[in-house]
């Protein structure tokens, strides 16, 4: 047995029997020996001044985005005009620019501007208050599939159920229900969500309601600033319309009275765009009720349903068709939706340890 040679990974061998090579350093830096790695290549190890330089980032959002953006402008906030002048610095062309800044243009662009800000600080006001993806405290993915099957199969019946038995007038009927719907959904959830909130208030044990009451004052604010704005509206429309009443005829457009009417007409809009962009999220959060009880939403959904039967019944009476296929139609569509939220409910308690009786 035999130590050292040419073939010692331990001990360097002077060749062809010549000296000795030199110790190796000891101090702070070792020069690279040269050949290779006797067990394979060397493995990286921490960097001796810090962490290496970062890379750019494939992707820079909106510098005025908050959270993670969603499906761009509809999910994420949208950008001021001073940001969106800054990012199309480099996009647009010498020629648009030329465009804009002529002042025979800027009864178009000045508008365009001001309704952007306008509906920007509506929208940043009504998501704040309304989170639009706040609707389902536990994101359940097969609830939520069952849920848009039930809704696609509702909405293809009632199509063919049309198209069938239905007259042209039963069409121009379902299109009136349907507006109907979306106008008496905010003023019916107003008043079913604190009925369904007192069931659960008295299901509930001590130490679980004292933790609801604080969510909802929170539900609370949210729904007055939102009745707040409804009662606004035709507030500011009335006060618009007898300030124009009210002008004298010999004033010109320049007068207190019209530049009265502009200074009302903002505010007007800003409630129009907060309307617009906080009833959706308000709807599918219940006036964000859903963060008092994680079954909440399930209970005001099979609530709302059965309500909105009964006033489909007042306001347009049965569907057409058969007796047997009216009475499908009529008690189909809610007692599946209570069924699905049933069934909501059971998941709730069986996977998540949510109970009523909590």
């Amino acid at each position: 047995m035999s130590f050292g040679g040419p073939t010692d990974p331990y001990q360097p061998w002077p060749p062809n029997g010549g000296p000795h090579p030199p110790p190796p350093a000891t101090g702070p830096y070792v020069p690279p020996q040269p050949g290779p790695a006797p067990y394979g290549p060397p493995q990286p190890g921490p960097a001796p001044y810090g962490p290496p330089y970062p890379q750019p980032h494939p992707y820079v959002p909106w510098p005025g985005a908050r959270g993670p953006v969603r499906g761009g402008l509809r999910g994420a906030e949208w950008p001021s005009v001073r940001e969106l002048l800054r990012r199309g610095r480099g996009r647009i062309s010498g020629c648009a620019w030329l465009v804009l800044l002529t002042p025979c243009t800027w009864f178009t662009i000045v508008p365009l501007v001001l309704g952007y800000s306008v509906a920007r600080s509506a929208r940043i006001r009504a998501h704040r208050l309304f989170p639009p993806h706040a609707h389902r405290t536990i994101d359940d993915r097969q609830v939520t599939r069952v849920q848009k099957v039930r809704a696609w199969t509702a909405a293809v019946m009632s199509l063919l159920l049309l198209g069938v038995y239905g007259r042209p007038e039963d069409v121009a009927e379902a299109r009136e229900l349907y507006v109907l719907r979306l106008a008496v959904t905010p003023p019916l959830l107003l008043l079913s969500a604190p009925v369904v909130i007192a069931v659960l208030f008295r299901w509930a044990s001590a130490p679980t309601r004292s933790a609801m009451r604080t969510r909802v004052r929170a539900a609370l604010r949210s729904a007055g600033w939102y009745v707040a704005a409804v009662t606004a509206l035709p507030l500011v429309g009335g006060a618009i319309h007898l300030v124009d009443r009210s002008r004298p005829a010999a004033e010109g457009p320049g007068g207190v009275a019209s530049w009265l009417i502009i200074a009302l007409a903002l505010p007007l809009v800003w409630l129009l765009f907060f309307l617009v962009f906080a009833t959706g999220p308000a709807v599918r959060t219940g006036f964000n009720t859903a963060a008092v009880h994680a079954a909440l939403p399930a209970l005001l959904t099979g609530t709302l349903v059965w309500e909105f039967t009964v006033i489909s019944l007042l306001a347009g009476g049965l569907p057409p068709g058969p007796p047997v296929i009216q009475v499908l139609a009529v008690l189909g569509g809610p007692a599946s939706v209570t069924a699905v939220a049933w069934w909501e409910i059971s998941r709730l308690r069986s996977r998540h340890g949510v109970t009523l009786r909590a």
